[in-house]
């Protein structure tokens, strides 16, 4: 069941971010993040450790992710 969950939050995000919706891009990394607890189980049952350093990194990626989609306007002011 675990594995079933990390691909359905892993794919759906990514085909959520890939695609032309500006809408479904904003929640790409929300999606994402919602697979993280099936990867750090994943991670934890096969005594991975090495994978459980990359969901740490890759949920921090989501987080940034998340932050730049729904952070308030004026936190974006004068960049780029």
């Amino acid at each position: 069941m675990t594995q079933l969950f990390i691909a359905l939050f892993g794919l759906s995000s990514l085909w959520m971010a890939m695609g032309h919706s500006p809408q479904q891009r904003r929640w790409a990394p929300v999606v994402g993040l919602c697979g993280q607890p099936f990867w750090a189980a994943f991670a934890w049952q096969t005594e991975g450790w090495g994978l459980g350093i990359l969901v740490a990194a890759y949920t921090a990626v989501y987080v940034r992710g998340a932050w730049v989609q729904f952070a308030p306007a004026w936190h974006h002011k004068g960049e780029g």
